[in-house]
């Protein structure tokens, strides 16, 4: 008898992949979390700490340090590793220094044979995505950038707070880059089946001066305000990998905003941007085609053509 045990292997173990790894064994979402990082040092401390909890969750998950070659039998490898943005910087500045990291992380990984699902944390996500599928020579299904799922979460969380409901019960997406170009398909969104301009319209009252720029603007400036005040963010994304790779190791068939790439969809093809996808247990099983407006369809295009250009250099 084969009993199947769920490895999620973690690189980088700055706040952000700590974050990933506190999330996953709180949440016990697999049986063994593997931290990698150049100071294993801070690899092992962080895995001390993680393991000196385990007395008080529900289940034990086995939490140990190591390095690329013991990816070969991993489900799941995030990649955290990656230069931050300076202030003054947007996430596509951080590229040339991120491709040089990636570069020496993602070969040693496939040399170990690693055939499991790489998820791509480290911005600019979407072009990032595009590079480790391209050095990887995985199908597409198999990687995947959390893309506009944190931005998505944002969102609904505005629309939340703006119609007094729990952000659970929004239906809404962010589309296209992870960055300042994204957009928002406002025909697409609803809650409690009614769609947003419905609510907005049967209320005119209550929601008068109601602003859906405005309400983009925060949305991808959410980051940026919570960068001001704290440096850094770090259990939004975490939170939001945690829920990938449970929708992915548990085959949920969940749809959720990633970066993947397009083929024909929207019709875009060759890049790597962040539409509504089923996640399961073979990564991407199929992309959600939302039908966007004339408007809408022209903002996905011109974020998909801006990541695009970029993603021309790797």
């Amino acid at each position: 008898m084969t009993i199947n045990r769920s490895k999620v292997a973690i690189i980088g173990t700055g706040l952000v992949g700590s974050s990933t790894a506190f999330s996953l064994v709180t949440q016990g979402a697999c049986d063994e979390v593997l931290l990698i990082d150049l100071n294993k040092e801070r690899a092992r401390g962080e895995m001390m700490d993680l393991r000196h909890g385990i007395d008080y969750l529900n289940r034990n998950v086995k939490v140990n340090v190591g390095d690329y070659s013991d990816c070969a039998d991993a489900d799941i490898v995030v990649i955290t590793a990656g230069a931050p943005p300076r202030e003054g910087q947007t996430r596509l500045d951080t590229l040339g220094a991120s491709k040089k990291i990636i570069e020496s992380i993602v070969s040693p990984i496939m040399e170990s044979g690693f055939t499991g699902i790489f998820l791509i944390i480290s911005n600019p996500v979407d072009i990032i995505a595009q590079y480790v599928y391209k050095l990887s020579g995985l199908p597409k299904s198999q990687v995947i950038g959390t893309g506009t799922a944190l931005d998505t979460a944002r969102l609904k969380n505005l629309i939340g707070d703006l119609v007094q409901i729990d952000p659970r019960s929004v239906h809404a997406y962010a589309l296209g880059e992870h960055g300042d170009s994204q957009m928002v398909a406002w025909s697409r969104v609803t809650v409690g089946g009614k769609t947003f301009a419905e609510i907005l319209r049967d209320n005119p009252d209550r929601f008068k001066g109601v602003d859906l720029d405005q309400l983009v603007h925060d949305t991808i400036g959410a980051g940026w305000e919570i960068l001001k005040r704290k440096g850094t963010t770090y259990y939004g994304i975490a939170t939001t990998a945690a829920g990938i790779i449970k929708s992915i190791l548990q085959d949920e068939n969940r749809i959720i905003p990633i970066s993947t790439l397009l083929d024909g969809e929207y019709g875009e093809r060759n890049v790597f941007c962040g539409v509504p996808a089923i996640l399961g247990r073979t990564g991407v099983k199929e992309i959600v085609e939302l039908h966007l407006t004339d408007t809408e369809l022209e903002k996905f295009h011109r974020s998909a053509e801006l990541i695009r250009g970029f993603a021309r250099n790797l």
